[in-house]
């Protein structure tokens, strides 16, 4: 087993750039921005001193709101450096959202890009209503030099000419790779965003291993076309690159599927990151052959099971023979498993892997919190150095999650074999019970997949007298095709079980999203419920 790196990000970053200092390290295409690694660690340094300048203390928070952009990776390494704890802000948020953050966050100093798709982010923050009632006292803009009221980011390097190399040592003397360095808010689908507070160390180590399962070197390149204000982007993506000395390449401030493949075919990119609705809509491209794509060999996806088309069409397609499929969530830094680049389709599918390096996995029964026997269902729980140091100033639901042995409750449910490869069969509260009948959405989805002419299904349960919860399909199907409700049930009956054939069938144009791909299926859900006239 490997062992676990001690280094701070700064460390890290320093070796890395020592040892590979006229190598790219970063890239933004539609920016046409490229640095070395010697020029990154140097703009990293002014960066630190800049936030010294300002008085920014060991542990304060300062908060980053902002599209992909060059100055966010910066600024994750600086305030690595000057031990400034990142909190990661979704750009999608609204005025009542950032205010909760920026308060319960407690944040001091904020960073923020002007625009996020059709946002004006700072108006947001305008409305967000007066700051001296907030913990925040620096408003600092990215990329735009509209508003004189705030300072700018260019302003931080004049600050740091009043601070010297051995004033910045100093500061990283003072850190260690067990300090809280990255705070993380989960959504707030069920209740209040809660801030995962995560380390040096395992987040750092998490992005390692990561690597190490893509059987990463420094003669690759990763393009990251997911958002860095999630784990994906700044640890999968940006660790993961600064661990092994690579190339990170940037695409767009936000997912767009044709940059994304221009960028993979301009930069010779070896690996390419994703959730599954990503890469679908690189495929469904008009001009998806006119991308050389054969210089792809690897990466992850993420975020929702790989059906098995798909990933014939990652490998037949756009040449990822040695894709890996990552499962965990932002409490664990993120990865608890993951799929090895060597292992054979079947792993790739439907399974998401073994656990990470370091890190054990066992499944439980959710009632009695026992462990339950191989290939039978549980709740999937996982102990190891990536667990976060908790939620920020919410002990309750710190301990809702993470139990007083250290094992954090991760509120899916899989089955594990006795080669330790799990599957993910759903939530707990995704679960379907029909008239005492557990169905599991993920094996009902995989079903649908298997039929050419669906591109993507979501199965929920909603509200039924009679049976107590009935499953409901909706599916997404490819451009051209066409199939109704009565032939979408005849084609279940005698490959599924009765009881598992959705008893709704619904087809729609496109699903609720997330800002980083992922589908909404609570908002399938209240959308199904409103439109049976479904009273709950």
């Amino acid at each position: 087993m490997p062992e676990l790196i001690n280094k701070t990000l700064g460390q890290l970053l320093d070796s890395t750039a020592l040892k590979y200092a006229d190598k790219d390290a970063i890239v933004f295409c539609d920016l046409n921005y490229k640095l070395t690694y010697k020029n990154f660690k140097k703009l990293i340094d002014e960066i630190a001193k800049g936030l010294l300048a300002l008085h920014v203390q060991k542990g304060e928070h300062i908060g980053v709101f902002a599209v992909n952009c060059p100055e966010w990776v910066i600024l994750q390494f600086a305030s690595a450096k000057a031990g400034a704890v990142l909190v990661n802000i979704n750009p999608a948020l609204k005025s009542h959202e950032l205010k909760y953050i920026l308060e319960q966050g407690n944040i001091t100093t904020l960073f923020l890009t002007e625009q996020f798709k059709n946002q004006n982010m700072i108006e947001v923050l305008k409305t967000v209503g007066a700051v001296h009632g907030l913990p925040l006292r620096k408003i600092i803009t990215i990329r735009t030099n509209k508003y004189p009221e705030y300072m700018k980011w260019e302003d931080l390097y004049q600050l740091a000419k009043g601070i010297s190399d051995e004033d910045l040592i100093e500061r990283e003397n003072q850190l260690d790779s067990k300090d809280i360095i990255n705070i993380q808010y989960t959504s707030g689908t069920t209740g209040f965003p809660k801030g995962a507070q995560l380390t040096h160390s395992g987040i750092l180590n998490n992005a390692y291993f990561c690597g190490l399962n893509m059987h990463l070197t420094d003669k690759d390149s990763v393009c990251i076309p997911v958002p860095l204000y999630h784990c994906f982007g700044c640890v999968l993506g940006t660790l993961v690159c600064v661990n092994y000395g690579i190339k990170m390449v940037f695409p767009s401030e936000v997912f767009d599927p044709q940059k994304t493949l221009e960028a993979v075919h301009k930069e010779k990119c070896t690996a390419l990151y994703g959730v599954p609705t990503m890469f679908i809509s690189e495929l469904a491209l008009d001009d998806f052959n006119n991308y050389n794509l054969m210089s792809l060999r690897t990466g992850v996806i993420a975020g929702a099971p790989c059906p098995m088309e798909l990933m014939k069409q990652l490998i037949e397609k756009m040449n990822l023979t040695e894709i890996t499929i990552g499962y965990g969530f932002t409490e664990a830094s993120p990865l608890i498993t993951q799929t090895r680049y060597n292992d054979p389709i079947e792993l790739k599918v439907g399974t998401v892997g073994k656990a990470h390096q370091n890190v054990k996995v066992k499944i439980i029964d959710p009632e009695i919190k026992e462990e339950v026997p191989f290939n039978t269902a549980g709740e999937l729980c996982a102990y190891g150095y990536n667990a976060m140091k908790g939620y920020y100033k919410m002990p309750d639901k710190t301990k809702e999650v993470i139990d007083s042995e250290g094992w954090m409750h991760t509120g899916d449910l899989a089955t594990m074999d006795k080669d330790g490869v799990c599957r993910i069969v759903g939530r707990i509260k995704d679960m379907i019970i029909r008239g005492g009948e557990n169905i599991y959405p993920a094996e009902v989805e995989e079903f649908f997949m298997t039929n050419s002419k669906v591109e993507i299904v979501q199965v929920v349960g909603v509200p039924d007298q009679k049976f107590g919860e009935q499953a409901a399909a909706v599916i997404k199907l490819k451009p051209n095709e066409k199939w109704t409700e009565e032939e979408a049930k005849e084609w279940c009956k005698g490959k599924i079980a009765t009881f598992k054939i959705p008893y709704h069938i619904k087809f729609v144009n496109e699903f609720p999203m997330t800002a980083n791909g992922k589908i909404q299926k609570y908002r399938i859900r209240e959308m199904l419920q409103k439109e049976l006239k479904i009273l709950v």
